[in-house]
């Protein structure tokens, strides 16, 4: 111990001072920390036009119940219909609709949130789950958390690094990081309340880029990583502390170390072989939804790890709960039942898309549903009490299927679609992107319409062994089969065959009742409204309304970047709005774009109102051709491995042939020294800050170099195509599109 000297001892009257000095100064903190709280919360209400700043007081029955103008949860209120009463902007005023503000996100990587609108302030996140909280009235920044986020984890999400956005509950909001943590914030200053990891992120592939949920005092999350071989979970924290209340693991686990319940022993019995050394799959990666009028929650089940189900479970089996809605108690986590879509699902066909609640009148008796479109391309209505299924009718173009048995409730299988178990190389419809995906539908019960983002185009699926390289998808089969050896006529080809429509299905008579075509698959979810309009931005970089009951389309507005997020409707001060998030990205945003056009800097928020005037700045951002150097080498055989290693590795992220959407870069079109250090930056993950991991642990010099071989082959060919006069590459392309839209309709 340090003793001080005897002459700077204190004396006990000085002790006294100092006592009562010490006193008063921290009351005097903690009553300026008091004043400057209640400033906090009353300044921004005093302002003008200013957002009120107090936290939401949100709970379970204000979700269940909310006021007209707010959008307090994912899909407004619990029963996810994302329909908005709000009618001041309606079929006869929609074109007066303008530009109310807009707001820069910090990054130009995809975007997919649903914002949430509470007490005149939007909660939102971009790309690498950052939050914002921005003024809904005027777009202005009240705060932003970033989670830091490791950039080299970029590596393990399967399909970008996207986020869906946040849950708001009891003044917190909460967001899952996509290195796996859920956080807690102050829902009024952003502050960090708590965090808490959801998986072992160290030794497995797991993220997070769903939405979590609220309810009852909890919050709900799950995870992704099933191509990387993880074993899925849902699980529900208190939403006070970030204490783990219970885990509902979706498929079993290795026998040999016991099962964490009866369920998970009478879900093995539908294994087989050694299935847990795969991670088997099964993750929650979308769609959770809490039933407030029977107290239940009801989870998406994702497909299975790998996809190839010989490999998976040699010998066959249902593999619970791959592709299935399961009931449970959301208090416990106990099971109740489950209802599964595809038994031994082998083609990526994920139950995780978007559910609904709602009742119908069947045979003359209420029914309460779930209304599900997932990837398989049937539309389900599933009696939501004991999970029968009630219908199941084809909403796209399916092939792997003939169609369900209402009596037992399994598909009639195609068995020439079985590619896992024939090792034939089959093309089935739908592809792995599904009929429809993570987009989220929408329902008017002014028409009786469920609104789908649909889109059309076939998968190709073949055998092949598992690598087991940690980080890198190991599904057995090809992620893209190698196509046509022509660049510009398999985007020819790519663009044929990539339907995208909005589809407006009927659920009584289980028929479409109208269809719009998009110029290409992947557009954004959707928004139906009391003014009888549905909206949906788009590939083509427009906001559209169209009427809810024929799907005219009555207004669009060019949002210069597409959109895949689904846009909102809120009300303040008596003035209606709609926004939507616009950034291309997430699994086929990442594909390369349809043209060439420069590109807004940065993803955005856009909010619209009646007679709004303000203007978007000119996209800047131009296409740069680079300097790629001559291919290292033109032997076919070194091209091809470096075409197959890059398939493995690469094409994810920068898409077939490297020709990426510009907000990942184009790898036919570097800058010469990007060539020079291709192999420091893809295995040593030189440029890791950007958001490009290192490979080191998978990838030899050997392999990066066949893959830079590959990719300078392509950009040789592109140059080659580019440099051609303007006339002659009209009339190829012309020939290219004749070809493809014969190879299309042959599909």
């Amino acid at each position: 111990m340090i003793q001080m000297p005897s002459h700077q001892m204190p004396s006990m009257a000085d002790g006294m001072r100092i006592g009562i000095f010490n006193a008063v100064k921290a009351l005097s903190i903690r009553a300026a920390a008091l004043i400057f709280a209640l400033l906090l919360t009353l300044a921004p209400a005093l302002s003008p036009g200013g957002a009120i700043a107090a936290g939401p007081a949100l709970d379970t029955r204000r979700i269940s119940t909310p006021t007209a103008g707010e959008w307090p949860s994912h899909g407004r209120d619990y029963h996810e219909q994302r329909y908005s009463p709000l009618d001041r902007i309606h079929t006869g005023n929609v074109g007066q609709l303008g530009l109310a503000w807009s707001f820069d996100i910090d990054s130009a990587r995809g975007i997919e949130a649903t914002p949430l609108i509470i007490d005149g302030v939007m909660y939102v996140t971009g790309p690498w789950s950052v939050v914002y909280a921005l003024d809904a009235r005027t777009g202005q920044r009240l705060w932003r958390y970033d989670p830091q986020v490791p950039r080299d984890w970029g590596r393990m999400a399967c399909c970008d690094v996207v986020n869906r956005g946040v849950a708001v509950y009891e003044g917190k909001v909460f967001v899952g990081t996509l290195d796996a943590r859920l956080v807690a914030l102050d829902a009024v200053t952003g502050e960090l309340l708590w965090e808490t990891r959801t998986a072992d992120a160290e030794r497995y592939a797991y993220t997070i880029t769903g939405a979590p949920r609220a309810a009852r005092g909890l919050v709900f999350i799950g995870n992704g990583g099933a191509e990387f071989g993880v074993r899925g979970y849902v699980g529900a924290y208190d939403a006070a502390t970030g204490q783990l209340r219970w885990r509902f693991y979706t498929v079993p686990g290795n026998p040999a170390e016991g099962f964490e319940d009866d369920t998970q022993a009478e879900a093995a019995k539908t294994w087989n072989g050694e299935w847990w050394k795969y991670g088997g799959g099964g993750t929650v990666w979308d769609s959770i939804v809490y039933d407030p009028e029977l107290d239940r929650l009801y989870i998406g089940v994702g497909n299975g790890s790998p996809w190839n189900a010989q490999l998976r479970s040699p010998g066959g089996g249902d593999n619970l709960f791959l592709s299935s809605i399961v009931a449970l108690d959301p208090m416990t986590g106990r099971y109740l039942w489950h209802y599964q879509e595809v038994p031994g699902e082998m083609w990526d066909y994920t139950a995780s898309q978007h559910i609904m609640l709602a009742e119908m009148n069947i045979a003359g008796r209420t029914h309460k549903v779930l209304w599900h479109a997932p990837k398989n391309g049937f539309f389900f209505i599933i009696d939501r009490e004991n999970g029968k299924l009630l219908s199941a009718e084809p909403y796209s173009k399916v092939t792997w299927a003939k169609g369900y048995d209402l009596a037992t409730g399994r598909p009639i299988l195609n068995p020439d679609a079985d590619w896992a178990r024939s090792g034939k190389k089959v093309t089935v419809y739908p592809s792995s992107a599904g009929a429809h995906n993570w987009q989220p539908m929408a329902y008017s019960p002014r028409t009786g319409l469920v609104y789908i983002p649909e889109q059309q185009f076939p998968g190709i699926y073949q055998s092949k062994p598992l690598h087991g390289r940690f980080g890198s998808f190991n599904l057995g089969t090809d992620l893209a089969a190698k196509g046509v050896d022509n660049p510009q006529l398999m985007a020819a080809i790519v663009r044929k065959t990539l339907k995208g429509r909005l589809l407006a299905w009927d659920p009584i008579e289980q028929q479409a009742a109208w269809r719009v075509p998009r110029t290409t698959a992947g557009s954004s979810g959707l928004l139906a409204t009391g003014g009888d309009l549905v909206f949906q931005a788009t590939v083509d970089a427009e906001l559209v309304a169209v009427h809810a009951a024929d799907g005219k389309t009555l207004w669009r507005f060019p949002t210069q970047e597409a959109g895949v997020a689904p846009p909102i409707s809120y009300e303040l001060d008596g003035e209606q709005y709609v926004a939507v998030a616009v950034g291309r990205g997430g699994a086929l945003g990442l594909t390369a774009p349809l043209t060439d056009a420069p590109l807004p800097a940065t993803g955005r928020v856009l909010a619209f109102k009646l007679g709004g005037r303000h203007t978007l700045p000119p996209a800047v951002v131009e296409v740069s051709y680079g300097d790629p150097p001559s291919p290292g080498t033109r032997d076919k055989a070194m091209l091809a491995r470096g075409e197959a290693l890059y398939r493995d590795h690469c094409l994810r992220c920068h898409s077939a042939g490297g020709a990426a959407n510009r907000r990942v870069p184009d790898l036919r079109r570097l800058e010469r020294p990007r060539y020079d250090l291709f192999d420091r930056i893809v295995r040593e993950g030189l440029i890791q800050p950007a958001g490009m991991p290192g490979f080191g642990d998978t990838l030899s010099k050997d392999d990066t170099q066949a893959i830079k071989d590959y990719l300078l082959d392509q950009a040789e060919r592109d140059r080659a195509f580019r440099s051609q006069p303007a006339w002659l590459r009209s009339i190829k392309q012309t020939f290219y599109e004749a070809v493809a839209t014969i190879i299309a309709w042959l599909m």
